[in-house]
């Protein structure tokens, strides 16, 4: 009975095969034409002009001049404002990218302790991601405002209660402190991101190596150190990567809250990208920083591609 079903199947399938047509392949191209041709319209020919611009100089009202690789050198032999700029995203990438992945990690641990309100608190501390960029932005420059911000209003009432002589910096006006107000803005903006994410995967770590760690007298620390962060390792490498990207592309927090100062203290490279282009029409100078920005963006993911071998662990029968 079962040779007689095999061999019903292997007939069916034989000929279902020679109903196969490969004439009939252009219906598979028909479906995957809409997609194919938005991905060569607004991905791959902006990308390849882009290239090709950046050799030429172009204000967007006379035509094109060759201009080599004049942009590319200029950049980075002359342009003392694209070595601030470098200082300042290298900056917010030191910064932002590990109090990122901690506070996030510290709330998906305590997320997972199994507490009443677990879907309230996931709401509460996703909520940010959400929110628009631009208003979120506007909120904090009220928030930070040294005359009538509530940071403001909170140091000087704390002063006033102590005695002590705290006065609230000026968070958007002084190069010194422009920097962590705008990491503090991403940090609330995107940690909630990272929390869901290292939520899902601590709630996919066995409870048995729990048990195994407590039988063996393991304090908590040891049990996160050697159970929780080797677990977790996998998911903190994929986090670190995407918001190493997206330390390097911060625009709109500066953007809006600062506009790039004071004294070009937060002028990113996104930023730069936007002053050159569309600010003083540079359009060759502008392609020329964008493509040095994916250079710096693929040598970084590429080191850390290598690197996470040594302290990313992947379950039984993976690589590690």
């Amino acid at each position: 009975m079962t040779a007689q079903t095999a061999s019903v199947s292997t007939q069916a399938s034989v000929s279902r095969w020679r109903r196969y047509r490969p004439d009939q392949q252009w219906e598979a191209y028909l479906f995957l034409l809409p997609s194919f041709a938005g991905f060569l319209i607004f991905v791959a020919v902006p990308v390849v002009a882009s290239l090709a611009l950046s050799f030429f100089n172009w204000n967007l009202l006379s035509p094109p001049e060759f201009a080599g690789i004049e942009n590319y050198t200029q950049l980075l032999t002359n342009d003392r404002v694209f070595r601030k700029v470098l200082f300042n995203t290298f900056y917010f990438i030191v910064t932002i990218v590990p109090l990122q992945l901690a506070f996030g990690l510290l709330l998906a641990v305590a997320l997972n302790q199994g507490l009443r309100g677990l879907e309230i608190y996931r709401l509460i501390y996703f909520m940010p991601v959400v929110t628009t960029i631009v208003a979120a932005a506007l909120v904090f420059q009220w928030f930070f405002n040294r005359d009538f911000g509530l940071l403001a209003a909170a140091i000087w009432e704390l002063g006033a209660a102590t005695g002590l002589p705290i006065r609230p910096p000026d968070w958007l006006n002084d190069p010194d402190w422009a920097k962590p107000a705008v990491v503090i803005l991403t940090l609330w903006k995107n940690s909630g991101f990272t929390m869901v994410i290292y939520l899902a995967a601590l709630q996919g770590v066995p409870s048995e190596l729990y048990d195994a760690a407590k039988v063996d007298g393991a304090s908590a620390w040891q049990r996160f150190r050697y159970v929780t962060f080797p677990m977790v390792s996998p998911t903190t490498f994929f986090l670190m990567v995407i918001q190493m990207i997206g330390a390097f592309q911060l625009f709109s927090e500066a953007f809006v809250m600062t506009q790039g100062g004071p004294a070009q203290a937060t002028l990113t490279i996104v930023y730069y990208i936007y002053q050159m282009a569309f600010e003083f029409q540079r359009m060759g100078r502008g392609a020329a920083v964008a493509w040095v920005l994916f250079i710096f963006i693929f040598i970084f993911t590429l080191v850390q591609t290598r690197l996470q071998r040594r302290w990313v662990h992947y379950e039984a029968g993976g690589e590690s």
